[in-house]
């Protein structure tokens, strides 16, 4: 009996263009309380995404009559700069960057309590330095450590992390020449101990296996960066705890 022929390239043996495994996030880094001047701040590093965010609020809301008399209204503006892609892009807002400042503020609003704080506006900005795909998921991420840093009330952390498919098979992390030349886009944003699903979008085509498996990866990033989430806000805490045992030590 003839022996079959071995498949070429089995599914954990795929390396993918930035020489990830399919199931491989890229490096990652997460600081909080960044910015001096904003009431609370963060960056995240995904690979060349290098996205900051900073809150401020709650503040009395102008003008007076958009206000909400039973809750805060949550304000988000997704900004990239004009140089945080290969080719220039326009410092005006464009279409896509008004698109993504409403999913983001759909996504966290869902997380923070407003009714809190009735007549008054909380402002979060979200500055994309360096873009690598995969931007809108990288910056709820960091808004939501940013809210956290400002001391806003909110029912859980919120994260995002993206899957795709790319060359027929399903990846984690999608990168920029994967989100450009792949078949399928699957950002997600989750409240991880609340177990619920805050955004979910899709863009291409998979399967109805293909689209679970995607999904299952994307959680499994999402948990993995809401580690790293919790480790810079322990950093700050820690930070902010060394310098008071300082100033003790300073006083005796």
């Amino acid at each position: 009996m003839p022996k079959k022929e071995k498949k070429n390239e089995k599914v954990d043996e795929f390396i993918r263009p930035d020489g990830r495994k399919y199931d491989e996030l890229r490096p990652y880094k997460i600081r909080a309380h960044i910015l001096k001047n904003a009431d609370g701040s963060a960056e995240i590093r995904l690979g060349g995404n290098w996205i900051i965010a900073a809150v401020y609020g709650p503040k009395e809301h102008f003008p007076k009559f958009e206000i909400s008399q039973d809750r805060a209204i949550l304000n988000c503006r997704y900004h990239m700069n004009p140089y945080s892609t290969s080719e220039r892009k326009s410092p005006k807002p464009s279409r896509r960057e008004i698109e993504l400042s409403k999913v983001i503020r759909n996504a966290l609003t869902q997380s923070v309590i407003l009714d809190d704080f009735p007549e008054m506006s909380i402002d979060v900005f979200i500055e994309v330095a360096q873009a690598e795909g995969s931007t809108r998921v990288a910056s709820i991420t960091a808004a939501s450590v940013a809210l956290a840093d400002a001391g806003i009330p909110m029912r859980d952390m919120v994260v995002g992390c993206s899957a795709g498919k790319y060359n027929g098979h399903i990846i984690l992390d999608v990168g920029e020449i994967e989100d450009k030349e792949g078949e399928a886009d699957l950002p997600i944003a989750i409240m991880p101990n609340l177990r619920k699903v805050v955004l979910l979008q899709m863009d291409g085509k998979m399967t109805h296996e293909e689209f679970k498996k995607a999904f299952d990866l994307a959680l499994k990033g999402a948990m993995q960066l809401y580690e790293e989430q919790l480790n810079a806000l322990k950093n700050i805490l820690e930070s902010m705890s060394t310098l008071g045992e300082g100033e003790i030590n300073e006083k005796k």
